[in-house]
């Protein structure tokens, strides 16, 4: 319900803007300073934040927000954590160890929706960056002509044994792109290979002692394989999703 204004309350908004007019180079009107304080303060509520994150091109974002300080502009403070696996990055997310975290989207809705370990609601507070993954194929594969999808579906036909694969989270986007990859080619990812969860800092030195036929991962990973001169890049994410996140 509506009421009309009153003379008497007009004159006492008109008496407010006068004072707040007067007073404006002090910053605040008299009388109102609780009431400005009251409805909340730029403060932050925390002022160090521990952020953690996993050894790939696109943490970058968090970690040199922490050395070059742009975080002091905020009056806060990051606390880059470096993590071992997606698994511990998911694990300290839930019990309130890390505030946030640079992470695997399917991670986050994993996490969200239960079905990669203890549900929590979670949100995604920004996107770090677009494409920048690949899936690998080993240089033992490639010498026998397996170096795209096609190649590799008919060389696991011709010469049968067990072919394992990694990706770094059950539920994360480094799966997926494997899984869909797989399957486009008429390679069932479950019954035909066997697939193991590595975290990313491992799958170079997994791949050289021969653990994996191939993987899927963010980079640098794909790219050291080829340094290395263990692995070739079959295909990059973007080529599977043009501009993923």
């Amino acid at each position: 319900m509506n009421l009309p204004l009153t003379r008497k309350t007009d004159m006492s908004r008109r008496t407010l803007i006068k004072a707040a007019a007067a007073t404006s180079a002090a910053g605040l009107v008299p009388g109102l300073q609780s009431a400005v304080y009251a409805a909340g303060s730029d403060k932050p509520e925390k002022e160090e934040v521990r952020i953690g994150f996993i050894p790939l091109t696109d943490c970058a974002s968090v970690v040199m927000a922490s050395v070059l300080g742009f975080d002091k502009k905020y009056g806060i403070k990051i606390i880059p954590t470096k993590e071992a696996s997606w698994a511990g990055v998911r694990d300290k997310l839930v019990n309130g160890e890390l505030d946030m975290a640079h992470v695997l989207w399917g991670l986050i809705y994993g996490v969200h929706l239960g079905t990669s370990g203890p549900k929590k609601d979670m949100a995604v507070l920004m996107n770090l960056n677009h494409n920048g993954q690949a899936i690998t194929l080993s240089k033992k594969l490639a010498d026998k002509g397996a170096v795209v999808g096609a190649s590799l579906a008919k060389l696991m036909t011709t010469e049968k044994r067990e072919y394992t694969f990694a990706q770094t989270f059950p539920t994360g986007t480094h799966a997926m792109w494997l899984y869909y990859w797989m399957a486009t080619y008429g390679i069932n990812p479950i019954k035909d290979a066997k697939v193991i969860t590595v975290p990313p800092p491992q799958m170079v030195a997994n791949m050289r002692v021969g653990n994996m036929d191939g993987y899927c991962v963010g980079e640098p990973w794909g790219h050291r394989a080829i340094a290395d001169g263990i692995g070739i890049t079959a295909i990059t994410t973007q080529d599977i999703w043009k501009d993923h996140p």
